[in-house]
C-alpha cells in the first residue's frame, strides 16, 4: 500500500456515505476514511486496480453528489471481516460542489 504514503490529501474518518452505481460496498456504504483525494471503503465485490467506478456520495445534511473514481488498491479481509475487501479509491472527477461540500464535511472532523 505504497499509495497510502504518498497522498496529497490527508484521510480522516468523516460521516460521508458513499452508493455505488454497479459496485458493492459494504452495506451502510460508509466510508472508513475519506478526503479531497479518495476514500477507503468495505466491498464484497473483487475488483481490479485501475477499474473506474461512479459513485454517489451522501452527506449529513443528505445532499448527494454523482463523481466518478478509481480502484487503485485491493486487499482481501480476513474471514469474519465485514466484507470481503477492503479498497482504496482515487476520485478522478468530483464536480466542484461535491468538492466544497466534502471540504466543509472534513474541516467539521478535524
Amino acid at each position: 500500500m505504497n499509495e497510502v504514503r504518498r497522498r496529497q490529501f490527508p484521510r480522516i474518518k468523516a460521516p460521508v456515505f458513499c452508493r455505488p452505481t454497479g459496485y458493492r460496498f459494504h452495506n451502510t456504504g460508509e466510508t472508513l476514511n475519506i478526503s479531497l483525494g479518495g476514500a477507503r471503503v468495505y466491498s464484497d465485490d473483487q475488483t481490479a486496480p485501475g477499474t473506474p467506478l461512479e459513485l454517489e456520495l451522501v452527506f449529513p445534511d443528505n445532499s448527494r453528489f454523482v463523481c466518478r473514481a478509481q480502484v487503485v488498491w485491493i486487499e482481501p479481509l480476513p474471514d469474519g471481516a465485514p466484507a470481503r475487501f477492503d479498497v482504496g479509491l482515487r476520485f478522478t472527477e468530483l464536480p466542484e460542489d461535491a468538492e466544497t461540500q466534502l471540504a466543509r464535511v472534513l474541516a467539521a472532523e478535524e
